[in-house]
């Protein structure tokens, strides 16, 4: 542990203080904990990834309700996963954990290898921190977690300066989280440890004067504990620009395309999209009978983490499709079919509906 600072604590009055702490003011009846299962907490953790507790409940509800097992994970197709996602944002979480399931069924007897973390990070979609948290919370071997809000706290408890997300500074924060990992109720502890960061040592306005370490915390000491940890450097997200074909038969349904499986909403179904309006026009010259333009629809905005995409909707009305098209469907707004769906393209469909479909709630933990 060369790369470690010099701990605040040692590491057992460390987990004595969260434990006391977390026996009185943690949480202890979220939907994963019980019954809890090495498959439940997995499911849990992929889906509170950059995704707030309260956000992800109903979804893990629901998600449970209709694969109850890794196997009916596995087998189900990838429609019924990414409808049960939609609104959960991160679909390629969705995505992996499918893959997942799968290779999991094929490889590990429909188990997952929940008793080491190299075979569980042999996975697609679980990085070394869930696969630690997966290995601590059901099989209760010694396995630590560094995820944002564990980040958040032993980067503020150390002061350490600089973007956790840098090798160096993940490195040593790594080597504290091991060494503060205890050997015993590491369930707890690793619930504990997250629960911390997002209650107490909270992002916008941390509780520092109820905090069982701010005697010992040096972003504290120093006065100003929100400077920790440091943002990652911005850079200027590029603006690209796309129009939105919502193309609406005599029936009132609309007409979608299944996005590729890798890549922007991958394996999502979202409504036809074009760069220039020359293209639009050409698509519609070749494969719609009768179309009927209307005004464009106002644009907004969707946001990626690595650009800002400008939508402009542009309703047309048509007799039908001129030819069989394998690559769409005509969703039906007031009967829709359990289709995983783009966000902005969730919220077009919802105001052509005669009801409202299911809220869009956004991410973070």
């Amino acid at each position: 542990m060369a790369d470690m600072p010099a701990p605040c604590l040692t590491a057992e009055e460390f987990q004595r203080r969260l434990l006391t702490w977390f026996d009185q003011y943690g949480r202890h009846d979220l939907p994963w904990q019980s019954p809890r299962s090495a498959y439940r907490v997995w499911v849990s953790e992929i889906m509170l990834q950059q995704t707030q507790v309260t956000t992800v409940i109903p979804y893990f509800k629901r998600f449970m309700e209709r694969f109850p097992t890794l196997e009916a994970l596995a087998n189900a197709p990838q429609d019924d996963v990414l409808h049960l996602w939609t609104g959960l944002g991160y679909y390629a979480r969705a995505r992996n954990l499918h893959k997942a399931a799968q290779v999991a069924l094929e490889d590990h007897d429909g188990e997952l290898p929940a008793d080491s973390i190299e075979a569980l990070m042999a996975l697609p979609g679980i990085g070394r921190s869930t696969a630690g948290a997966i290995v601590a919370q059901s099989s209760g071997q010694q396995a630590a977690i560094l995820d944002g809000n564990v980040k958040r706290s032993l980067t503020r408890l150390h002061a350490i300066s600089g973007w956790p997300g840098k090798p160096a500074i993940e490195r040593s924060l790594w080597a504290l989280a091991e060494y503060y990992t205890p050997d015993t109720r590491l369930a707890d502890y690793t619930q504990a440890m997250m629960d911390f960061g997002a209650t107490l040592c909270k992002r916008g306005k941390p509780d520092c004067l109820i905090c069982p370490f701010n005697d010992v915390c040096r972003a504290y000491a120093q006065g100003e504990p929100q400077r920790f940890p440091e943002s990652k450097p911005k850079k200027t997200l590029p603006t690209r620009e796309t129009i939105m074909l919502m193309l609406r038969d005599r029936q009132g349904r609309v007409w979608l395309k299944q996005r590729p499986p890798s890549g922007l909403w991958g394996g999502l179904w979202s409504l036809p999209q074009f760069e220039r309006h020359g293209e639009l026009n050409d698509w519609l010259a070749d494969y719609v009978v009768s179309p009927e333009r209307h005004a464009p629809l106002p644009s907004f905005t969707h946001t990626f983490s690595h650009f800002h995409l400008s939508i402009t909707p542009q309703p047309v009305n048509c007799d039908r499709l001129s030819g069989v098209r394998e690559d769409g469907v005509w969703y039906d707004v007031n009967d829709p079919p359990a289709l995983g769906l783009a966000a902005p393209v969730k919220s077009l469909l919802s105001q052509l509906a005669t009801f409202t479909l299911d809220p869009t709630p956004g991410p973070s933990r």
